[in-house]
């Protein structure tokens, strides 16, 4: 009669993998059938032998078994087939060791200390350690008890019936004289077969720490590592050139054996977000210190700064012969209004991509800054950046500059042909300044050199591939245009990957104040002063020009200024504001005109009665009283206003100036 055991188990998975095992090892000799508790049990399970995969299934489970049947509670091992995932957890990883009861996640931690997997740190999962910095979990087999802080899961499968178990049942059935050895033939192949794989994963590893090590010695930079103990790892050959110490001296050594600069020391030892500038045997070196993601492992870099500024130095300086240079950064971009500070926020993060980006805003508002400053940011910024204005080109000219032309493509076209500006960008930027203006025609040759990133040159017959970013801007509601049937929606989408709005000077007037600042040391008159009345006429205005009405404003203002104060009397007329949109009609000059108006009126009146002669020199001299203080040459300009109104009749030589009819009803209004 045929031996039999019947197999119970917590979970379907647990059966499965228990069965199989079984199968493979005893299935020739003894029947196997197999129940799980999470699936069914049938009532009064009797068999030759019942086998528990656990204690706690031996308490669940044991109502539904025959009293009268042995049994065996298994005792249970790592599961040698997946073992090796564990190898792959850098050393002294801190991990949370997962299974469905305290007592089964003892038993599997106590398993992996005593087959020796003790490089990793296991926190049980049912501890009152803190476990807010864990980030990897090992199960063997209980994926659903982890919990959904961790980022990593390594499932070392199901846990295996040790030998033990297996001999045991060997011996309830009289076997294990006759069938001991071949039984433990079975298991130790299984056993070798995983020292094989784990042999294979050393020798891989060999292999790759020889290709690192190569790695780390060719590169152009000192590099040391340290592990948890606070012992060197890594020292490269370029370290040894920095230091004066050989590699074989410096491996196994900790820092402070190493290294006797105080402030050296200090900075190798504590967790740094930034690099720092020191010297060591002669050498300028910018150090940064990094912890290596999921190790406890320290990672430093040297760099030499001598090379580094020498090499860059040298790349800027080709760029900037062919003159093909992002010439902002961020920095350059003037204003601290919550406006400016979130569209450089958000620039700086368009500039971690390559992808197209739309810029969208007025004239004037510092567009071509902001695609220069992304340049600048980006990856690319040691590449090409080429800036064209769409619309200061007509459209065969700016076709060619574009795409370029061979040789013979028309008539005046250069000998050898020419590159184009997305040909000469390849693998940096190109700016493309006023999209909004290209006719339909060039629209749908941008389109498609955008999708297929290939050119084709007038006149040529093949297609270069190329690879540049493409940044745009414009000051035209392109919807708007769409609307119209002047602007392509499949282009207008290819362009607006990404957006950027630049927000007007009128939205973000708290920066009129820097702004003004700048301007003033941009044309070398840092002791000027402007007073504070100047700058609220120059905060109430609209600026419809932008920054650069601003700035165009205020180098009229230090050409006609006396003195080292600017003020409102040096602020030209009302027509100099003039601007053809009415949004932007100006009030606050138009007032002021007539507060300098009444100021003069009102000295010119008091002078022409008292038969005084009303010479610039005296009127100047008495408005030192008022709230308009006017030097003598301001004094001639608010004179020539006020005449071309005809509230004055300025007589020529000494015979000063009189107040007119009309100029007496605007005192009396």
């Amino acid at each position: 009669m045929h031996n039999s055991l019947t197999l119970i188990a917590g979970t379907l998975e647990t059966k499965h993998t228990l069965h199989q095992q079984l199968e493979e090892i005893l299935g020739e000799f003894i029947d196997i059938e197999s129940f799980a508790v999470d699936e069914f049990l049938p009532n009064n399970i009797h068999n030759d032998l019942i086998i528990y995969s656990s204690k706690l299934v031996e308490e669940e489970a044991g109502e539904a078994v025959d009293a009268k049947c042995p049994t065996i509670t298994a005792q249970r091992t790592v599961n040698y087939q997946h073992i090796d995932r564990l190898f792959e957890l850098p050393y002294r990883t801190t991990v949370l060791c997962v299974n469905d009861t305290p007592e089964m996640t003892k038993e599997t931690i106590h398993t992996l200390e005593k087959i020796g997997m003790n490089h990793l740190r296991y926190v049980s999962s049912q501890s009152s350690e803190n476990r807010k910095n864990i980030r990897t979990a090992v199960t063997p087999g209980e994926v659903s008890f982890i919990p959904r802080n961790i980022e990593k899961v390594v499932d070392i499968g199901v846990r295996l019936i040790d030998i033990t178990t297996l001999f045991e049942v060997l011996d309830h059935f009289k076997l294990q004289k006759r069938l001991g050895s071949i039984i433990s033939s079975r298991y130790t192949s299984k056993i070798i077969e995983l020292s094989k794989k784990i042999s294979e994963m050393h020798q891989k590893t060999q292999t790759l720490n020889e290709h690192l090590k190569q790695v780390v010695d060719g590169v152009n930079d000192g590099i040391m590592a340290v592990d948890l103990g606070g012992k060197v790892t890594v020292f490269n050959p370029f370290m040894e050139e920095y230091t004066g110490i050989s590699s074989s001296q410096a491996l196994g050594k900790t820092l402070p054996q190493l290294f006797k600069q105080p402030d050296l020391l200090q900075f190798l030892s504590q967790p740094q977000k930034e690099g720092r500038y020191f010297t060591m045997n002669t050498y300028n070196v910018m150090v940064y210190r990094f912890q290596w993601e999921d190790s406890d492992s320290v990672i430093m870099i040297f760099k030499n700064t001598d090379e580094t500024i020498t090499m860059e130095r040298a790349a800027r300086q080709q760029l900037t012969k062919t003159g093909y240079i992002a010439k902002y950064h961020f920095q350059d971009i003037i204003g601290e209004s919550m406006q400016l500070k979130e569209t450089k926020r958000i620039a700086k993060k368009l500039a971690a991509s390559e992808l197209p980006v739309l810029i969208q805003g007025e004239s004037g508002t510092g567009k071509e800054l902001f695609a220069s400053a992304i340049h600048n940011h980006s990856s690319l910024k040691l590449e090409p950046f080429l800036a064209v204005n769409c619309s200061a080109l007509p459209e065969d000219l700016l076709e060619s500059e574009l795409f370029g032309y061979e040789e013979g493509a028309f008539t005046g076209a250069k000998r050898g042909g020419k590159k184009g500006l997305f040909e000469q960008a390849n693998g940096g930027t190109i700016f493309l300044d006023e999209i909004g203006d290209i006719s339909l025609k060039l629209q749908a040759r941008l389109l498609r050199v955008i999708q297929e990133m290939e050119i084709r040159k007038i006149g040529g017959n093949k297609n270069i591939p190329i690879d540049v970013r493409v940044i745009a801007a414009t000051n035209k509601d392109l919807l708007h245009l769409i609307e119209e049937g002047k602007f392509r929606e499949d282009l207008y989408h290819r362009l607006k990957v990404l957006f950027l709005h630049v927000p007007s000077l009128r939205k973000r007037k708290e920066d009129i104040p820097t702004l003004v600042h700048q301007f003033l040391i941009e044309n070398g008159e840092r002791q000027q002063v402007v007073n504070l009345r100047l700058m609220k006429v120059l905060k109430d205005y609209q600026w419809p020009g932008n920054i650069r009405e601003l700035k165009n404003t205020i180098a009229y203002l230090m050409t006609v200024r006396e003195g080292r104060e600017i003020t409102e009397a040096d602020l030209p007329s009302q027509t100099f504001f003039q601007t053809t949109d009415s949004q932007f009609q100006p009030s606050q000059p138009s007032v002021l005109d007539q507060r300098k108006f009444t100021s003069v009126l009102t000295i010119l009146l008091k002078l022409n009665e008292g038969y005084e002669s009303a010479s610039r020199q005296k009127i100047s001299e008495y408005s030192r009283a008022t709230d308009y203080p006017l030097s003598v040459q301001q004094v001639r300009k608010v004179l020539k206003e006020l005449e071309s109104h005809g509230y004055v009749h300025v007589k020529r030589g000494r015979g000063g100036t009189e107040i007119t009819e009309s100029g007496k009803e605007f005192l009396q209004q």
